[in-house]
């Protein structure tokens, strides 16, 4: 697994610190620059092995590197095939650096053609590189990033593909600045968490409304194609770094199932660079027209609602919008976002779909009337399955904030609402989130699969136990868990005053020998 290899973990530190030095500090900034080249890389070989391919079978294939270029304001007539990563890498430095400016990078942006949403979303994209120097670095670097991906690939057994995913995500996972309105990325234990609970199948239609860099919509991909191997040969299944279990997922990527699955997820960010980077990370992982786009699902522009079987979310958690645009759609008289996203998420989804979304712990208990009416909707409308209080240190380093994952199901009856608190995640709750051996994780999921059964605990002084919905109605709906869960006193029974008197005067008379002891040797 690509956390066991450091080689390719300080690849990617000296890939950060050539950046830093070079100029360009703002790690959105650096990781964007970063994937354009990785790319550029990607395409090159993917192109060289589909020529490989074409002319083994003897199938005709007109690969993306034949033909003439024109970039855009320009006369000149380029062969494509100079717009090769194994091309122009051998290029002086200044002139490399001109080249892919100039002619590389606007072919890239165009790559999918003037329809597709990476091309959309790619228009005011710019290559930024302040000198030739970090070019030909950056290169070098990512060079061996791949060799160290196919000598990873060759004598784990994973697919090269899965592990060129999982070194973006690495990359990503360098973002440590919190975004604005609360913004903050999700760890992606989290995440699959999240998406064990909900089981996502093949041919359903998932999404994510504050989508960032696509990290539900991935989770869920790997959850589904992972499912796909344990139906059809489980022997091929391994744990990952956090208990849950992983398949390779090039295994069952046939051409049909693929096809699926480019058209079963979908993402909106309203930041156009997360936009990018959440597209670029699905075509990391093999979906390569994913559909994320730009737009605020609270206004008035966005109009899908009741198309979608599943959500996926981590909405901003802070913030406000503009009475004016709120969606007219969304009827709860607020304009806090934390509110809305859950209002919106629960129009998104089809009758009988389920999201599972974080939310901040005021969501649970907030008296004001928007607070109220929102959980009440989610009590009376749906069925609410599940509270699970999540440890205040799940952001940090980003924050402290406590949290809760809900989970329920459009148009369904609360009659019981199941609540879990999570007391360990597999990694240490303070600011360096260190990996420990303690962890809820796979105990949630067996006990959540496993909730309807008889024997199920129903001692609220337990990690885990059912509310009934009349108790929650009769406390305005209050969803937190300090609200019912029943905590445990230990009597401490004291010593009688006599007796530590009497334990007093012996001490006492102890020290009173010891210092006699001492002036006597003085």
């Amino acid at each position: 697994m690509l956390q066991n290899n450091s080689t390719l973990k300080s690849l990617i530190d000296k890939l950060w610190n050539n950046f830093w030095s070079g100029g360009i500090s703002n790690p959105l900034t650096a990781i964007e620059q970063i994937t354009y080249l990785i790319f550029m890389k990607r395409l090159d070989e993917l192109e060289a092995k589909r020529e490989r391919d074409a002319e083994f079978t003897g199938e005709p294939y007109t690969s993306r590197f034949s033909g003439i270029y024109i970039a855009p304001g320009s006369n000149q007539e380029i062969d494509k095939n100079e717009l090769r990563w194994s091309v122009f890498k051998h290029k002086p430095a200044d002139e490399m650096l001109f080249h892919v400016q100039t002619k590389v990078f606007p072919f890239l942006k165009e790559l999918n053609g003037g329809t597709s949403p990476f091309t959309k979303h790619m228009a005011n994209a710019v290559f930024i590189m302040p000198k030739a120097s970090l070019l030909v670095e950056a290169i070098n670097i990512i060079e061996q990033l791949f060799t160290e991906i196919e000598k990873d690939a060759s004598e784990g057994g994973q697919a090269f593909q899965d592990i060129q995913g999982d070194v973006y995500e690495m990359l990503l996972s360098e973002i440590a600045t919190a975004g604005k309105n609360g913004q903050f990325r999700t760890p992606r234990h989290i995440i699959k968490l999240m998406a064990e609970l909900v089981a996502p199948q093949l041919g359903q239609r998932i999404a994510d409304p504050a989508c960032g860099t696509g990290g539900f919509l991935l989770g869920a991909y790997q959850y589904i194609l992972t499912d796909l191997v344990r139906q059809k040969d489980n022997i091929k299944l391994i744990k990952d770094e956090d208990g849950f279990e992983r398949a390779t997922m090039s295994a069952v990527l046939t051409e049909q199932v693929k096809e699926i699955l480019q058209n079963s997820f979908y993402g909106f960010d309203i930041d156009t660079t997360m936009v990018r980077l959440g597209l670029m990370n699905l075509m990391m992982h093999g979906i390569d027209q994913p559909k994320i786009d730009y737009k605020d699902t609270l206004s008035k522009t966005y109009n899908e609602d009741s198309q979608f079987d599943i959500v996926l979310a981590n909405p901003p958690f802070t913030g406000n919008i503009d009475k004016g645009d709120i969606n007219t759609n969304l009827k709860l008289p607020t304009t806090k976002t934390e509110l809305l996203f859950v209002e919106r998420i629960y129009t998104m989804l089809k009758m009988g779909g389920t999201a599972a979304i974080i939310v901040p712990q005021g969501v649970l208990f907030g008296s004001g009337n928007a607070f109220v009416l929102l959980r009440k909707m989610m009590i009376e409308t749906a069925e609410l399955k599940a509270v699970i209080a999540l440890p205040s240190g799940v952001f940090k380093p980003y924050a402290g904030v406590s949290t809760a994952i809900l989970i329920f199901t459009k148009g369904g009856e609360t009659n019981n609402v199941w609540f879990y608190n999570m007391q360990a995640d597999g990694y240490s709750l303070d600011d360096k989130r260190n990996k420990i051996v303690d962890s809820d994780l796979l105990d949630i999921v067996k006990q959540y699969n496993n909730r309807h059964q008889k024997n199920h605990s129903a001692d609220r002084e337990a990690k885990f136990f059912f509310i009934p919905k009349a108790e929650i109605v009769a406390n305005d709906y209050d969803l937190s868990i300090s609200k019912y869960k029943q905590e445990v006193y230990e009597e401490v029974v004291y010593q009688k005053p006599q007796t530590i008197l009497a334990q007093l005067s012996l001490l006492e008379e102890s020290i009173a020998v010891g210092i006699n002891e001492l002036k006597e040797l003085v």
